[in-house]
């Protein structure tokens, strides 16, 4: 295997996680409050928590900014990788790889963020722009549960839940029927469901509350 392509590949993998860590919820807050939103509320870096302590636009801005790095991230993963193998015919350099490899690179940096003191969100608007890349259908239909259950429920975390097992369980499908190559599948498999884990294994205190019936419920007008 040759050296300079390991290196580029360990590259890319680090731009996602070092993209993933610039957290845009910490970010907006303290533009439009002057406070760090992990301060307040929840105390969580995410959407939802910037909604309630700062309002809708630093809330819009924090899920479009989080989801658009996620979709960078795994993009350059993808383009890279490519290259990659079509400089050395290596199946570890699949685009495949590259896209769902950078999709937990910079999720991970989103939950630790260098940047931050990596104290950081959960991962799920971040994963909504990495899914656009490494399987849109399966984000599609995501997004299609978690708004029809916050329709419904009011409760965001439970619709963050749903969508996850919706993307997960579809992104499997859509691999193990559309691969072309055989190898590709368990490596897709793992790495989706790692992600998946990764959100719910981040939202093990809502779970908690959605189980003994104490979560928050977003308001109407939110």
């Amino acid at each position: 295997m040759n050296a300079s392509n390991v290196l580029i590949a360990i590259g890319v993998i680090a731009f996602a996680y070092l993209i993933g860590s610039v957290n845009f919820a910490v970010i907006f807050s303290s533009l439009f409050t002057g406070r760090d939103v992990r301060k307040s509320g929840s105390g969580n870096a995410g959407t939802t928590n910037v909604l309630r302590t700062a309002g809708k636009l630093p809330a819009i801005l924090t899920f479009v900014f989080d989801a658009l790095k996620g979709f960078v991230a795994c993009f350059a993963g993808k383009a890279v990788f490519a290259y990659l193998f079509l400089q050395s015919g290596n199946i570890l350099f699949t685009e495949i790889f590259g896209a769902y490899v950078c999709c937990l690179a910079v999720m991970l940096g989103h939950i630790y963020p260098i940047f931050f003191g990596f104290k950081g969100g959960k991962a799920v608007a971040c994963s909504v722009g990495t899914f656009a890349v490494c399987c849109p259908i399966a984000i599609i239909l995501g997004l299609c549960v978690f708004a029809l259950s916050l329709i419904f429920s009011k409760i965001v975390s439970l619709s963050s839940l749903l969508a996850t097992v919706t993307v997960v369980s579809v992104a499997i499908v859509y691999i193990i029927t559309t691969a072309q190559q055989s190898y590709m599948i368990l490596p897709v498999i793992v790495m989706s469901i790692f992600a998946g884990v990764i959100v719910f294994v981040k939202h093990k205190d809502n779970i908690v509350r959605l189980i003994n019936g104490s979560e928050k419920k977003i308001s109407a007008k939110k």
